[in-house]
This record gives C-alpha cells, structure tokens and sequence, in this order.
C-alpha cells in the first residue's frame, strides 16, 4: 500500500510527483489516472489550434526548462510532448496506474490514513488500497460544461464538446454550429473555417475583451541564446513572471491604468473585426473581470464568408438546428449538419468523493459554505492529509498555472515530510483558519474586477467567486513560504513539539525573517 496517493497525472499530479523525487527523494507514491497517458488538459484538448495563451518557457516547470521551444507560446502536441518527458526522465511511469478511475476515498481516525476505491476503465473490476496522504490533483478544468439548453436531445446530426474533440466527424461540406464563444472557441474556430465549403454560425451570449496577438517564433539566434548562453532561460523567465505581475497590478488592480488598456483593447478590435460586428463585440464590462482573450486570428477570420456570429439567443436545439430566442427556425434558413460545444467547464463541483473525520464530503462542504471553499485553496478542514492542488481561489487571470501549483506544491512537501518520518501522523486545517483565510480573500474579491460579470470564475456564473485568487503570484508565495502550525489541528509525537520550538528560535535568531517581514508588508501594500 503506498504512503501517497496522487489522483489525476495531469499537470498537476506530474508535477507533484517529480517534486517528491527531486526534493525529498520519496518513491513511495501512486497516481492514478482515469485516461490512459499523462497530460492530463493537454491529453484531452485537442481541438484544432489549441495552445496555451501564456508564454512556454514561463508555462513550464522551473527545475524544468526547455530551451528549444519553436515558439514563443506552445501548441498542444507540444505541450503534451513537454509533459511525456517529465513523466520518462523521472520515471514516473512506473509510479502511474492508467485507466484507473478513483471512486471514493474515506478518511479512517482509527487508523489515520485513507481507505480509497479505485475502478478499472472500462471493466468497471473495483479494487481497494489505502494512504496516509491523499493529493488531489483533478485540475481546474477537468470537468467539460454542456448546457441545459431543451431538445438537445433530438439532434439527428453529430454532437461533442470542444474538450472531447471528435477526430472521426469530418467538418467538409458541412454546416456547423458552435455554441459559446470563449477562448478555445476562438482558437480553433478560424481554424475551421479555414476551409471555405465549412458555414460555420457560432451562438454568442457574452463579448470578450480581445488584446492583440503575442504569440511569434523564436528566431535561431534566440534558440541559439537559450542553449549556449548561462542563466539566459532563467532571466527571460524571470522576465515573464514580473511582466505577468505588472499585468495583475496595472489592470487588475489599478482602475484608471485598466481604462487605458481598455481603450487599447477597443481600437484593436474596431480595427480588425467587420464594422457590422463590432457593436455586439465590444463588452459592456471591465476589463480583466472574465478571462482576457489575445487573439488567435479570430477577428479576422470574422471576414470570412463562411463564418457568422449569432448573438439572438437559444430557446432549443431540434431535430435538424437550432431555434433562436427570437424564434427564428435556423433549420428553416441554415441546418445544421453538427453541433460543437464551446461551453468551458463545471469548475464549481467536486467531482471525487472524499469522506473525511466528520461522515461528509468535500462537496458537502462546499454546499454549505455556498460554494467551493479552502485555506489556501490547498486544505479544507475536517479531511485531514488532504491536500488539493489546484483547489478553490488559485486560478489566475494574468499568469501561468505551473507557478501557481509549484507554490502549492512546496507548501504541501512541507506537510508530507513529517507524516512519512513518522513525526507527525494528521494535520487538519482549522475551520477558524480557513473562515479567517476566505474572509480575508473575499474581502478582496468584493472590491476587484472580477465581481462585475458572469464568468466561470463565480460559482454557478454570478455566485461567490470561488476559483480566481485576489493578488499578483507574489502575494500568494509570500503566504504559502511557510505553514502556520498554529491553524492546523496536528496529532503528533513529542518529536514534532521539538521541531516546532527550534523552528521558532531559528525565526527568532535569524536577521532574514525580519527582512521577509518587511518584504510581506510591501507585497501588501503593492496588490492593493
């Protein structure tokens, strides 16, 4: 039975893995994953032009750099190709059982570990094992999100969601309807439309703020730089990361520099869209309060003859189309032959059920805080040795999802080492913690941008926002540098007393405390 199980090899789950190898040396560990490779978003998004819209060599582990990306910003063969080698070089393949589906997992105080059930892909054969530490890492965007929209069910042509691309549907000749219009809508709807016997209509609700296009090759003199020259890859790193900072700070955080950019956004989509789209496509929102779109062509593709927006509404889909608010019959103008949904992720539920010390689940716990809730977005109280990677207010709307995991990750290693030494056999986070923690956060949230829309960043689309995190990186590492003992319930030995106490003289003693005092005030006072 291993000490650690890891559910998901996603991203997040590669991750941990190598971090246990690299930093505490553990081999003791299983991940279990319902698909049958790593990649995790990257396996299963292969939707034509799908790419990451954050920069790769930012997007990208730290103790991992890769110097011969081809561009600036990586496609999804060549993300899931990045992630592929991890899992080889640290050999982590060995470690993964695929095709296995994590069922359940109850916490046991008597024996202070997990029991967890786990089901074979597709023979449905159960199995059972158990665990001192249970990691979940499910990702934020695991679950792909169908409307409820009536009739769908009396479609005669072909149906999938954009995140379960069906490479057997053959689009030529056909007349398509994609319903939503966020982001991995606008990467592979040019795509498609590339091919001009493709009509393609796409059902619009909400506009989005489109900046213009960042993403370019990478010359052989930069390529050439990233392989020969020292520190070259660190520095541009480091370059990415306090750009993305600045993101956060001067449209985020600072109203009258996010006019600016907003004036910005406008001109450039007046500039390339045709002039009878851009009313609807202009938002009424601010900027930055739903997830922010630099383009992947997609206006301009809005010249294409073949492709048109629809921004009338969907009362219900029939037989052979789709019939519009207004009560137009599509079938009677335009069929449809297939229908794409573009329609992002339930990122408000938790899909794994995890019983923990008090008889409830996580998702029981999120419904009766009114929605997803944790400290940190990493523990939530009454599941001790639970930790999520990934969890309630970590997404980000201006930087990469690898630093925000790595962060979790090394606050999380800070936890595994004592419960494998034996020193300490259950840490549970506080409910005085974690209601003192979202306090805090929501405190925030209720003054930010993100407040002033529908997005998927709300529970539900106008709920508590319950996925965006309130601050540039900075912050967010600066409050996970180090765990606060004090807000957790830890069932130890008198061994862990001792470490407790010569932790606090060494901060007594140590002049570099003091220094990253100052330096946790002024990251404060910086994010507002």
């Amino acid at each position: 039975m291993p000490a650690i199980v890891i559910v998901g090899a996603g991203i997040g789950g590669v991750s941990f893995g190598i971090a246990l190898r690299r930093q505490l040396g553990v081999d003791d560990f299983t991940i279990y994953e319902k698909a049958a490779d790593v990649g995790g978003t990257w396996r299963d998004n292969i939707y034509p032009g799908a790419s990451s819209d954050i920069a790769v060599h930012f997007y990208s582990l730290s103790t991992d750099l890769n110097p011969d990306w081809p561009s600036t910003h990586a496609s999804q063969k060549q993300a899931l190709d990045y992630w592929q080698k991890l899992a080889v070089k640290y050999d982590l393949y060995r470690r993964i059982v695929f095709k296995r589906l994590v069922v359940s997992a109850e916490w046991s105080a008597k024996e202070q570990l997990y029991h967890i059930v786990t089901e074979d892909v597709p023979s449905g054969t159960r199995h059972s094992t158990t665990a001192k530490i249970l990691i979940s890492a499910l990702g934020l965007i695991e679950i792909p999100r169908f409307p409820g929209i009536p009739g769908v069910e009396s479609f005669n042509g072909e149906m999938f969601h954009s995140a379960r691309w069906d490479t057997g549907v053959d689009l030529c000749g056909k007349r398509v309807a994609v319903i939503g219009n966020g982001a991995s809508s606008t990467q592979f709807v040019p795509v498609i439309s590339e091919d001009p016997t493709v009509q393609v209509t796409q059902f619009c609700r909400t506009p989005n703020w489109f900046l213009p296009p960042i993403r370019a090759d990478y010359s052989p003199s930069w390529k050439w730089t990233f392989n020969n020259v020292p520190l070259a890859m660190r520095i541009y790193r480091l370059f990415l990361y306090l750009r993305s900072e600045l993101l956060y700070i001067f449209i985020f955080a600072n109203k009258s520099i996010r006019e600016r950019y907003t004036h910005v956004a406008t001109d450039y989509i007046v500039r390339t869209a045709p002039k009878e789209n851009v009313e609807h496509l202009i938002p009424k929102y601010s900027l930055g309060c739903k997830r922010m779109i630099f383009d992947t062509n997609f206006l301009a593709a809005l010249h294409r003859p073949n492709l048109s927006l629809n921004w009338e509404g969907i009362q219900s889909i029939c037989d052979d189309g789709i019939i519009t608010k207004k009560g137009t019959k599509r079938r009677e103008k335009l069929p449809f032959d297939i229908i794409i949904f573009a329609t992002g992720f339930t990122a408000d539920l938790y899909p794994l059920t995890v019983v923990g010390a008090t008889g409830k689940t996580v998702q029981q716990y999120y419904d009766s805080q009114g929605g997803p809730k944790a400290y940190f977005g990493t523990t939530v109280p009454g599941f001790p040795n639970l930790f999520m990677i990934g969890g309630p207010n970590t997404a980000t709307g201006h930087t990469s999802v690898i630093l925000t995991e790595e962060i979790q990750i090394n606050y999380i290693l800070k936890f595994v080492k004592p419960i494998l030494d034996g020193t300490v056999s259950a840490f549970d986070v506080t409910s005085r913690a974690t209601d003192a923690y979202n306090t805090l956060i929501h405190a925030r949230l209720a003054r930010s941008v993100f407040v002033g829309c529908v997005s998927w960043y709300r529970k539900g689309g106008e709920g508590k926002v319950s996925m965006i995190f309130p601050g540039p990186m900075m912050l967010y590492g600066w409050w996970l540098r180090k765990p606060r003992w004090g807000d957790y319930t830890v069932t130890a030995t008198d061994r862990w007393e001792r470490k407790l106490r010569w932790e606090r003289w060494k901060d007594l003693v140590n002049p570099t405390y003091y220094l990253a005092v100052l330096i946790g005030f002024v990251v404060l006072w910086i994010s507002g």
